[in-house]
């Protein structure tokens, strides 16, 4: 027997004690929640950091990599930020800081990285040992005036150093870079916008505080307003959503992008041409984007193109080379974007620290308001702090101007007395700072143009008091400073640099024909449709006109069997009156014998298939129930979307949907099981959506045999069962021409005995 383990307290009771399971978890799920939101996935308003990006930078700052500076390792910079800052992995920690340097993620890169940092193949970067960097110009502009206590500092995890609650963010960071980050509960996604725009904005929102969204954007018919166009991706592209669309976005900070690839032809002569896609869609690695669109030509879900190319080097270029010349280059786009990344929605989900504390989803005019409260803000903590500098430094000077005025006196106390300090204090009623200040005097300034200097630069300080103190006391001027802060920013970063250039660019969508767009996915071939009388479906290869030899389950057998291309439409008509769409492309292969039309769309039991057919969405045709009712329907209406179908008969039990016939000619002869026929104008029909129609014919008991729609000029034909034609002129046809719902005369001499008019 190994020795018995015992619970803290040698084994008794006291040190054991009952926790509610379920208050436990919600404390210890509300305190990681909490703790995602607030410490890891969202992004603080004011300067648009996570608190790993901020580590980042601020840990740059301490080790002096500044813009001008020489690059440092990368692993020593994330060996800082993790034993300092940040307490964890430092795979993490590298990941975020190559991501800060990838021009083709980041719109403003805020390292300057040196090496190996990945590729929009998405290609990961070397690994951190290998690879050196520095800030750039933006993460310099975040950190400006962080010396100046323009932010709080906090204790970082073990207390050792302090680290910056927050930048002070002179840069729009926020919406320049923009976020995506998904916490517990909620998740936050804000693409990338022009700077030059946001600064256009920001100095809108300046002059009228009380700007709506609508104001902040920028007006076609008002450009010299300037403002937000919309979001402006690193990788371009080409946005696609209408202005309606973004406005109501950036309202409500939610809402989407549609952002496509960027493309041209070139002609290649002799009517031949290719096409280039130059820019592709934000956060699509290209070389996964070119995998799918072979694997889709491969499948033969594209067959207008013939091939791809990637002849990407420093900028993407990539070829798609169409089927023939006379391939449509829109249409053939329009599928691509249909199927593929070249077409991608960008969310916008502005969930975001308000003030660092508080979070939620906010509008455009918000988060800018924001950002400028907290560059006033930095403004008013710079400014007071160089107003304390001043006061210091104003009276070390005026205790050096003591000093110079009675210099021999000051050198005899400092080289006689026990405690000079003291007694410089006593002699000349100075200050402590200003008597410090003396004893640490350097001999060599004792010089008389030194007087001069000190009076020089005493005026100087006490002038810039003044300003600052006037500035501090007026709101006005506060935010004159802040919104010439945002001009220098807007100038170093407007449209005309080559950085700060708009990349994305903005159009409409053309107006393709969708049909077209349907069909360029589609290789159109051949197939003959086979429907069985239990209702199973099949799609040859080919067009077979002898379907003498196709073989069925046993106790089964033909119901209708029609050609067909692979781009059609198949219309399948249940005996309860609805019809389902099907893609003929989609049908099961010829193989066995097909599928249960049941598995394929959400029939009834207790209905039948009717007839099935191409669909034309010229044509129209009569629908006739068992009853003898029926009218017009178009084809166009007859198209279900879903599984469900579309009901455009309504029967009911035990009547049931019997006929489907083509409209043509001017005439409709109607046959009953009575074998009674009428002829009637088909003007008389009416022409429905969906009903139950009008009575065609009246009976006594049974209901309709068979329906002909023909042209009264050119008279009624049928064929009797041995194969003979018959026809009757408009003459002889008289005596069974009646008004609709009339009881008709017996068929003529010759006709059918099976009541068809085919036999």
């Amino acid at each position: 027997m190994g020795q018995e383990i015992l619970p803290p307290g040698g084994g008794d009771d006291d040190s054991i004690q009952p926790v509610d399971l379920k208050a436990a978890l919600e404390e210890r799920y509300l305190a990681y929640a909490l703790s995602t939101i607030m410490h890891r996935a969202l992004p603080d308003v004011r300067d648009g950091l996570k608190p790993v990006h901020r580590r980042i930078v601020h840990a740059m700052r301490v080790l002096r990599l500044d813009p001008g500076q020489a690059y440092k390792k990368c692993a020593r910079i994330v060996g800082d930020v993790m034993g300092k800052f940040h307490p964890h992995g430092d795979a993490s920690i590298y990941d975020a800081l190559v991501r800060l340097s990838q021009d083709f993620a980041i719109r403003y890169p805020l390292v300057d990285g040196q090496g190996n940092f990945g590729n929009i193949d998405g290609d990961n970067a070397a690994a951190m040992r290998y690879t050196e960097a520095r800030m750039t110009d933006v993460a310099s502009l975040l950190l400006d005036g962080i010396e100046q206590d323009a932010v709080d500092f906090r204790a970082t995890y073990n207390e050792e150093d302090e680290e910056p609650v927050v930048l002070p963010g002179a840069f729009p960071n926020l919406l320049a870079n923009g976020a995506s980050g998904i916490a517990v509960g909620m998740a936050t996604s804000i693409p990338p916008h022009n700077a030059h725009e946001l600064c256009d904005a920001a100095l809108h929102l300046i002059k009228n505080p009380g700007a709506s969204v609508e104001d902040l954007l920028y007006d076609p018919a008002n450009p010299q307003k300037g403002g937000i166009e919309g979001p402006d991706f690193p990788t371009g592209g080409v946005i696609v959503e209408s202005r309606a669309s973004m406005l109501d976005a950036y309202r409500t900070g939610r809402g989407g992008f549609r952002v496509r690839a960027k493309w041209q032809t070139e002609d290649l002569g002799r009517g031949g041409y290719q096409i280039v896609i130059t820019e592709i869609p934000y956060q699509v690695q290209k070389s996964r984007l070119i995998e799918k669109i072979a694997e889709l030509l491969i499948a033969r879900k594209l067959p207008l193109l013939e091939d791809i190319r990637d002849e990407s080097a420093e900028d993407i270029r990539v070829v798609l080379v169409p089927k023939s010349r006379s391939v449509d280059a829109t249409i053939l786009m329009e599928s691509l974007f249909k199927l593929t990344e070249l077409e991608a929605r960008i969310p916008l989900n502005m969930n975001v620290l308000s003030m660092g504390r508080v979070p939620r989803v906010m509008a455009l005019n918000e988060v800018l308001s924001e950002w400028l409260a907290h560059r006033r803000e930095v403004l008013q903590r710079r400014s007071r702090h160089r107003l304390a500098a001043i006061d210091r430094r104003l009276e070390i000077l005026g205790g050096y101007l003591v000093a110079y005025l009675n210099i021999d006196e000051v050198i005899r106390i400092i080289r006689e007395e026990d405690e000079p300090k003291q007694a410089l204090m006593e002699r000349f009623t100075l200050t402590d700072l200003q008597a410090e200040s003396i004893l640490n005097m350097r001999l060599r300034s004792l010089r008389k143009l030194e007087e001069f200097e000190i009076r020089t630069e005493f005026d100087g300080l006490t002038k810039e008091k003044a300003e600052i103190e006037a500035l501090l006391a007026s709101e006005a001027k506060q935010w004159q400073t802040v919104a010439w802060e945002i001009s220098e920013v807007k100038k170093k970063f407007a449209k005309a640099t080559e950085v700060g250039r708009r990349r994305s660019l903005f159009a409409d969508a053309p107006d393709a024909d969708v049909e077209a767009i349907q069909q360029a996915m589609i290789e159109k071939e051949p197939v003959t449709v086979v429907v069985s009388e239990k209702g199973w479906i099949r799609a040859l290869r080919g067009h077979i006109s002898d379907t003498s030899a196709l073989q069925f389950k046993e106790g089964d057998g033909l119901k209708v069997a029609f050609p067909a291309q692979t781009t059609d439409k198949i219309l399948v008509v249940t005996t309860g009156g609805k019809v389902f769409t099907l893609g003929a492309d989609k049908l099961p292969g010829g193989r066995g014998h097909g599928e249960p039309l049941r598995l394929m769309v959400d029939m009834e039991n207790d209905q039948d298939v009717l007839t099935a057919f191409v669909h034309d969405p010229q044509r129209r045709v009569i629908v006739a129930s068992q009853a003898g009712n029926g009218f017009v329907i178009a084809e166009s209406e007859m198209l279900a979307n879903t599984r469900k179908g579309k009901q455009i008969m309504n029967v009911a039990m035990p009547d049931e949907a019997k006929l489907v016939v083509a409209v043509r000619g001017d005439h409709l002869a109607v046959v009953g099981e009575n074998r009674k026929m009428l002829i009637f104008p088909l003007a008389q029909l009416p022409e429905m959506a969906r009903g139950k129609g009008v009575r065609l014919q009246r009976y006594k008991d049974g209901g309709v045999s068979d329906i002909r729609c023909f042209a009264i000029a050119d008279g009624l034909s049928w064929d009797d069962s041995a194969g003979r034609n018959f026809v009757r002129s408009k003459d002889e046809l008289a005596e069974w021409m009646a008004d609709r719902a009339t009881a008709g005369r017996t068929v003529p001499k010759g006709f059918p005995r099976s009541g068809k008019f085919s036999g």
